[in-house]
């Protein structure tokens, strides 16, 4: 009996002196155990501001481009490319020997096509309608003469001095001449169809509309500045040989220029009219120009590998330095929340769609679930789960993974 007590004595010291050396151990090594390195940032009330970033294109509100309304070449060139001009400037001029060829010609092709009309209307030129006026003449005498011998005749025949058969052939030529009077003057009053009038009034208006075009294509061999602005693109020289439609010059008023920003299709969504713009061009370090959205995409195109909408920006500060055709970048300020708990990006985990943090407590660091807003670029909004001023970690100096528990120090 004392034998047995004394072995379950020995079980009950060795057993001791298993968790005590297991105490040790994890005192020793909780002692012992290096610090993981980290970067850490702490939760603080700032404004959130949400920004988009794309490229835009400078073009004027209201351009005005010259093309050239017909094949010549360029006789004059009035002007250089960024002069200011004032309103009725000659700025142009191309060679009209063709185009006034066109317009003596569309004139004559008017004016027969005026004659053949009138002769329509008042059934034949004046030499045919002289022609039937003589052949009726002729018809009537004609038929008087008939008509007098048939009288003669059926006198005779009362007494006996003509035949019946002397009779009837006269008869049948009064009968003839009395046709023929009547063709003639058939023939002097509706002589043309309705179908042919209309076709002749027709001829006379596609020659007016010919002569028309004629006449604006040599007034715009010469062109005139309609309003002040500057020549900002002359891409011709005096003496070239230009096709039709090409363009010869443009100018505008740069005081009054828009941006057209080009925006990715997944961030059309956050945009609407009167949200701010900021607009740098690379070619003016340091300065930058500021407007609003005024027009939103209608569709949505084809950009080189980009699906894009078209943004049409007022530009709020416009002046002489946005030239047409400059490439910008745009930046537009989608939301701007006062006071929110944020903490940097990098601190962020996230874990089949559930967000996280690292908070450094009293040394060691703390998994901790939260929820979120809207991030921006660089901040991230947290609506639950922390505090102001709580300390989380973000990224460790070495390069190892954040875990639970584990004990940080915080590098600056």
């Amino acid at each position: 009996m004392a034998e047995e007590r004394k072995q379950i004595g020995r079980v009950w010291l060795w057993l001791g002196a298993a968790i005590l050396l297991g105490i040790v151990f994890f005192v020793a090594r909780t002692l012992t155990r290096e610090k993981l390195p980290v970067h850490a940032a702490a939760a603080t009330r700032n404004t959130l501001v949400a920004t988009i970033s794309t490229n835009g294109l400078v073009e004027p509100e209201k351009n005005l481009e010259y093309r050239s309304p017909l094949a010549t070449t360029v006789r004059q060139i009035d002007v250089q490319q960024g002069d200011h001009v004032p309103a009725g400037k000659l700025l142009m001029q191309l060679d009209d020997i063709t185009a006034r060829a066109r317009v003596a010609s569309a004139e004559s092709a008017l004016r027969a096509a005026q004659a053949t009309d009138e002769a329509t209307r008042q059934g034949g030129t004046q030499e045919e309608r002289q022609s039937f006026t003589s052949g009726t003449s002729r018809a009537r005498l004609d038929l008087e003469q008939a008509q007098r011998e048939l009288d003669a005749l059926q006198k005779l025949q009362a007494t006996g001095a003509s035949s019946p058969s002397e009779v009837a052939a006269a008869r049948q030529r009064v009968a003839l001449a009395q046709d023929t009077l009547r063709s003639n003057e058939s023939r002097q009053t509706t002589r043309y169809s309705p179908v042919e009038l209309a076709r002749a009034n027709s001829a006379v208006a596609d020659a007016q509309a010919n002569l028309a075009a004629a006449r604006s294509v040599l007034q715009n061999t010469s062109f005139r500045a309609p309003s002040d602005g500057t020549v900002y693109s002359i891409p011709v020289n005096k003496g070239d040989f230009v096709e039709e439609g090409k363009l010869l010059l443009q100018m505008a008023d740069l005081h009054h220029v828009r941006v057209r920003a080009f925006f990715d299709e997944p961030e059309i969504g956050r945009l609407a009219i009167g949200q701010k713009i900021r607009i740098v061009w690379d070619a003016r370090i340091g300065k930058e120009w500021h407007g609003h959205i005024v027009q939103l995409p209608s569709t949505i195109v084809v950009e080189n590998t980009r699906n894009v909408g078209e943004v049409l920006v007022a530009i709020d500060d416009a002046d002489d330095g946005l030239l047409p055709d400059t490439h910008v970048t745009v930046t537009v300020t989608t939301s701007s929340e006062p006071n929110v708990l944020t903490i940097p990006r990098e601190a962020l985990h996230s874990e089949n769609g559930n967000p996280y943090v690292f908070r450094i407590v009293n040394g060691d660091l703390v998994r901790t679930a939260i929820h979120i807003g809207t991030a921006n670029l660089t901040e991230v909004p947290v609506l639950s789960g922390l505090s102001d001023g709580d300390t989380v970690a973000t990224t460790s100096v070495n390069g190892l993974p954040l875990e639970d528990g584990a004990p940080v120090k915080v590098v600056r």
